[in-house]
């Protein structure tokens, strides 16, 4: 009889019998005495074993991968490898079963018959030879931290047992001993031991390991593996092999298996536990506190080989100063982490550092937000796809960003811009965007760690200005190419805004230290942007596609910064060698449905005005305003010959001369601010420079002077010099004619001219001021700026 019924099961019996008694007043006090005998079995049935369950533990943290594979483990507090219970493998189960209690599923707790044997035997030897305990009188007396063995302690062993077994199920009490019971040495339960001694999980044992195992815990402290003792290790063998014959004489398995398990050897010195994800497994304690064991979606081949790589990338650029290094792999789809690697420091190497976990540090984030900006304008339609954003040396305030490299195109594409990672138009769009608003955006986007007020971030924001994780990093480019394929609307932005902006990462022009990767990146049709913070301290890559997103970042936990540390020559090479171990890989395919044709001026990418020279068709957001209007292309009126600028009124004066009479050759043509064309120029032999007016033209033009430095409403501070004498500041301003005088006023003093190269240096005091400059023909224009003492409130 199977006594593995319910509770509620035995009361509806005592129940049926008792019905037809009830009417009686013997009957009546019967089950008045019975039930208070039945209340207090419950409460007892409730109350004790639930005493002893919380004597459990504590038990070891554990990490597995997507298959169940432990990945990592910590040693419990009290330095056992002890997992918390779990499933028992059919194997182990007869087992143990066999080995401990023949007759475990036909008893409640006590096995009278082999009580009785056990005293017969123990008086036949004069001393004990056998304690007749069940499973179940074992699991209450692991529980109790294993008390002096004595005739009272078996009877109140025997008590608790009865009350378990009424509590809980065969199976729950068998993976309660089995987790519980010891193995040898530090070792406990069933699942330490299975990876300390096999170096497998419990349900990958064969018959002859499952075996060598289920005998452990009757004698863990003579007989236990790794103890070099030949005796020991005789005495498990032939308690193993007389334990696989009682399995095959129940009909376990065949006479071969029987055979063969009893040539496999017995177990030798423990295996250390797996190591391959400490940093997730400390990851998953802090954010989990109620567990102690972690399923995850680690593939543990691609961690293993990630693991690899990143220790001999992070081996070579030791040699450089740069010592720590992470990498995470998400599946893009669902999110899922593949691979976390939190730092690296293999061999011994980072022995302050390596515990770091630098997928959740929080760090700068170099130019890693710059795509995010640019869907945003992309969306709000302050942007096109190829719109001219401005790329000249610029200072807002008493702030001066400038490009990684200092060389300045005058205009660029916006999405060239993106690609190429230019500073100088990423902090004028983040001005034209507005801090608030982009702060909002990178929430919405997943970026909780940008919690401080915008006016703390300032523009710099861009550039590297706040601080982020690589986990949120990681996830939020992921969740960018999954608005772009359209498998998720949980994006700030338009299927189409996000697609172009993962397009313009993918095809992009790159800067020259980054050329070599776009080989590769165009193989495989990657997405991917770099990041270097300032002063060298962190640099990232993060690459995504429609199956995986890859993030990566080197530096220093400690946050010194060295020269050599820059992302094209070290977290750009991981990351795409991390992509070249991945499957295969593919590309979102143009969102038609969210996209929409707009026509834009081909020269500024605005879009087409009525005085654009020549036109095109580009796509942009469905949803996304149409945005500004080509600033750039005007009507020009020349002289017949194109010589000159002239007008109606030149052409019919006195002076004309030759020209007089004729009519005014108009052409529409793609004219830059001088300030702006004195740099676009240079990168851009074809342009053509509007010529001078005609020599008698008086009336004056603002279009032939530009001032580049300082900005409208610039506050600048001119800080004291090294040898204490006061400092100064460059005046720069641009003439279409190359070889024009400028004539520079400030606050209506005279200062100089200029001729050729316009810059002026002065030193302003403290204050408001106007500058002014003109040329020799009356043209002029004006700056108004305020000069900061350094020393102020508001500096």
């Amino acid at each position: 009889m199977n006594f593995n019924d319910s509770i509620k099961q035995r009361l509806w019996k005592l129940w049926d019998l008792l019905k037809s008694n009830l009417c009686s007043f013997r009957g009546r006090l019967f089950l008045i005495l019975t039930g208070s005998v039945l209340l207090v079995l419950i409460t007892l049935t409730l109350l004790l074993p639930a005493s002893l369950i919380k004597k459990e533990g504590p038990f070891s943290y554990a990490v597995y991968d997507k298959n169940g594979r432990l990945m990592g483990a910590q040693v419990a507090k009290d330095e056992q490898w002890r997992f918390e219970p779990g499933a028992v493998p059919p194997k182990f189960a007869e087992a143990i079963v066999t080995f401990e209690d023949k007759r475990y599923y036909y008893h409640l707790g006590i096995d009278f018959i082999s009580i009785a044997r056990a005293l017969k035997s123990n008086t036949e030897q004069g001393r004990i030879v056998s304690g007749g305990s069940t499973i179940t009188m074992q699991t209450v007396r692991i529980l109790e931290k294993n008390p002096k063995r004595t005739v009272l302690q078996k009877i109140h062993e025997a008590f608790y047992a009865v009350f378990l077994e009424l509590r809980y199920s065969k199976k729950h009490i068998l993976e309660l001993y089995c987790g519980t019971a010891p193995f040898g040495g530090n070792v406990v339960g069933l699942e330490a031991a299975s990876w300390r001694y096999f170096n497998l999980p419990p349900d990958k044992l064969t018959w002859a390991e499952s075996a060598a195992l289920a005998v452990l815990p009757n004698q863990p402290s003579l007989v236990f593996p790794g103890a070099e003792n030949n005796f020991a290790d005789k005495k498990l063998k032939e308690k193993r092999d007389r334990l696989l014959i009682q399995l095959y004489e129940k009909g376990c398995f065949d006479k071969t298996t029987l055979e063969l398990s009893m040539q496999e050897e017995i177990p030798g010195k423990p295996y250390p536990l797996p190591s391959a994800s400490p940093h997730l497994l400390e990851f998953l304690k802090k954010t989990n506190k109620k567990k102690t064991k972690f399923y995850t979606s680690i593939d543990s081949n691609l961690q293993i080989n990630t693991k690899r790589l990143m220790e001999q990338w992070s081996y070579n650029f030791s040699r450089m100063g740069i010592n720590n290094g992470a990498a995470l792999i998400l599946d893009t789809k669902t999110g899922e982490v593949l691979a976390y690697i939190g730092n690296t420091g293999a061999g011994g190497r980072n022995a302050s550092t390596r515990s770091v976990d630098i997928i959740q540090a929080k760090r700068s984030s170099g130019s890693l937000l710059k795509p995010f900006l640019y869907s945003a304008m992309l969306e709000s339609g302050a942007l096109l796809p190829q719109q001219a954003v401005i790329d000249v040396p610029t200072r807002i305030g008493s702030y001066r960003p400038d490009n990684n490299v200092p060389v300045y195109r005058g205009i660029v594409p916006a999405d060239e811009a993106l690609s190429r990672s230019l500073n100088i138009p990423a902090i004028r769009e983040l001005r034209e965007y507005g801090l608030n608003a982009f702060l909002d955006y990178l929430k919405k986007a997943g970026f909780t760690t940008l919690n401080r007020p915008a006016e703390e971030y300032g523009l710099p924001l861009i550039l590297g200005g706040g601080e982020i994780t690589l986990w949120e990093a990681a996830h939020s480019y992921a969740a960018l190419m999954n608005r772009a394929n359209g498998t998720s609307r949980n994006f700030p932005c338009s299927q189409g805004s996000a697609w172009l902006t993962l397009d313009a990462l993918q095809r992009g022009t790159r800067p020259d230290d980054e050329a070599n990767w776009e080989i590769y990146a165009n193989s495989k049709k990657i997405s991917w942007k770099t990041g270097t913070s300032s002063g060298n301290r962190d640099c990232w890559a993060v690459g995504v596609t429609n199956e995986y997103t890859v993030g990566v970042w080197f530096g220093n936990a400690e946050g010194n910064g060295t020269p050599d540390l820059k992302s094209v020559s070290t977290a750009a090479p991981v990351m795409f060698d991390i992509f070249s171990t991945l499957g295969r890989t593919t590309w979102p395919d143009e969102p038609w449905d969210d996209l929409k044709k707009t026509e834009v001026c081909s020269f500024s990418g605005y879009a087409a005005g009525p005085d654009c020279v020549t036109k095109k068709t580009v796509y942009t957001g469905k949803k996304s305003p149409m945005g500004k209007l080509c600033p750039y292309c005007r009507t020009v009126s020349y002289t017949p010959d194109e010589k000159y600028q002239a007008t109606m009124q030149d052409l019919n004066c006195e002076e004309a001369g030759s020209y007089r009479g004729s009519a005014p050759l108009i052409k529409q043509q793609f004219v830059l601010p001088p300030a702006i064309e004195y740099w676009y120029k240079k990168t851009n032999l074809g342009y053509k420079t509007l010529p001078q007016y005609v020599p008698w033209h008086t009336a004056g033009d603002g279009s032939q002077l530009g001032i580049i430095f300082p900005e409208p409403e610039a506050m600048i501070v001119i800080p004291v010099e090294i040898d204490g004498k006061k400092g100064s500041m460059i005046m720069q301003a641009a003439a279409r004619n190359k070889n024009e005088e400028i004539f520079w006023d400030l606050d209506g003093e005279f200062l100089g001219v200029t001729r050729n190269y316009h810059e002026l240096k002065v030193s302003p005091k403290p204050g408001i001021h106007i500058l002014t400059v003109t040329d020799s023909k009356g043209n002029s224009c004006s700056r108004r700026f305020e000069v900061i003492d350094e020393n102020s409130d508001e500096y």
